[in-house]
């Protein structure tokens, strides 16, 4: 892992039940590889690699260690799943969902944690020229814990191939359904995209402009190798590929967020880290690999998360930063009994923030002058068998607390930087808190 801290970084409570942390990294950078490791089982597929498919998987994993990219995502990712694992070192690594016909063949492994890992499937399939209905294929979904409050939503995918009319359909739909998803589930965050989207800008049916036109992304291929201009001209990617101006299916998309930001400093073609000893290819796919720096807002944070991934997904920072001033809480109305129902807040220029349901009793604190929420204290529990947030403590500058719902044993406690205070939330809820996360600006 790459990371440059300008303050010292200490445990957050992020992924864990410790105290929120004052005292942040605000800048970093990371890399992220993409490729598909051609698993396919050699009587389906031998994907024209010379060698044995269980050395090169572990001759892969080798490289994979040996190289050390923070986010790998792998496609194809099936009946030789144990032998990539054998050799690589990454601390965090998805389980497989199993080899040809169980499995998506979708891996991430990673420097960094994550919370919220799902595994979705496609809603179309077409089995015109390849057998893509043959297997669960989708994407999957986590959100990276890059730093103490710095959150990527990180987007594994591998949609359908060949080039009939139903396949470009079905392609074009796949894409479609991711960026859906980002417009409900990654409202307001920063997002990587990347795997094996078997497209190309000058298929126009493959719809891969998708995620600049709906959900507001870049691809660093066409900005950094190609000046921000988009080739019209199909140019097909010898493997090993001795040229970045070249395409391929395999592409990264990324974008910033309101509390990070986020820029692509340089993109490859890493084929030749991913050879055999005699020279030969490891898989028929040129393995891509990006890098990005970060810096946490200048004017909006957020703090790491508590409960479960349930409920629908909401963040404030979208409406906060469209403010002329940095934001400052002046009522906060919190809605809890047995468990925490609801959680807002009113600014002092009127604009009101609530979420989650009606239930519970209401608990409210109108903040004087000069007063800011500096802290929150969150306590989890199971209802449901599922993780939900039972209980809010909220500390002001002054000293002052406003609680609600029931303590558990299971709770942490979210501090603004100095000079910070709480002014919105972001999470996912339904008729109660499920997760929850806060906004930091300046006061």
């Amino acid at each position: 892992m790459k990371r440059q801290v300008t303050n010292l970084a200490v445990s957050a409570g992020v992924l864990t039940s410790s105290v929120g942390s004052v005292l942040a990294a605000t800048s970093g950078e990371f890399n992220v590889l993409s490729m598909n490791v051609a698993g396919l089982p050699e009587f389906l597929n031998g994907n024209e690699v010379p060698g044995d498919k269980t050395t090169n998987s572990g001759l892969i994993g080798t490289k994979f260690a040996q190289y050390d990219y923070d986010i790998i995502n792998v496609q194809e990712d099936f009946n030789y799943h144990a032998y990539i694992y054998a050799t690589d070192t990454h601390a965090y690594r998805t389980a497989t969902s199993g080899g040809v016909p169980f499995g998506s063949g979708l891996n991430t492994l990673s420097n960094f944690n994550w919370i919220d890992f799902e595994r979705v499937k496609w809603d179309t399939c077409s089995d015109a020229s390849e057998n893509d209905c043959l297997t669960p294929k989708g994407y999957t979904f986590m959100r990276a814990a890059i730093d103490d409050g710095v959150y990527v939503d990180v987007y594994n995918l591998h949609t359908d191939a060949g080039t009939e009319a139903a396949d470009i359909t079905a392609r074009a739909a796949n894409l479609k359904q991711v960026a859906d998803a980002i417009d409900t589930r990654s409202i307001g965050n920063a997002v990587l995209v990347y795997g094996d989207t078997n497209s190309r800008y000058t298929r126009t049916g493959d719809g891969i402009r998708v995620f600049s036109e709906q959900n507001d992304m870049a691809d660093p291929w066409v900005d950094l190798i190609h000046g921000g201009t988009i080739p019209t001209t199909e140019s097909i990617c010898a493997n090993p590929s001795t040229t970045n101006d070249c395409e391929t299916v395999d592409k990264v998309f990324y974008r910033g967020s309101p509390v990070l930001d986020l820029a692509a400093t340089y993109w490859s073609y890493d084929s030749t880290k991913f050879l055999q000893a005699d020279g030969s290819i490891l898989s028929d796919h040129n393995p891509i690999t990006v890098n990005f720096t970060w810096s946490a807002g200048a004017s909006l944070r957020q703090s790491g998360f508590w409960g479960g991934p349930h409920g629908t997904w909401f963040n404030d920072a979208p409406a906060l930063a469209a403010k002329t001033s940095s934001p400052k809480a002046r009522t906060l109305t919190f809605r809890g009994g047995s468990r925490l129902d609801s959680v807002g807040l009113t600014l002092s220029d009127g604009t009101t923030l609530t979420h989650g349901g009606s239930g519970g009793s209401v608990s409210t604190l109108t903040l004087n002058s000069g007063e800011y929420w500096a802290s929150a204290r969150l306590c989890q529990g199971q209802k449901d068998s599922q993780t939900r947030n039972f209980y809010i403590l909220a500390t002001t500058s002054a000293g002052r607390t406003l609680a609600s719902g029931t303590s558990t044993s299971d709770c942490a406690t979210f501090a603004a930087p100095s000079g910070w205070g709480i002014v919105g939330f972001l999470g996912q809820a339904g008729d109660e808190m499920d997760q929850l996360a806060f906004v930091f600006a300046p006061q």
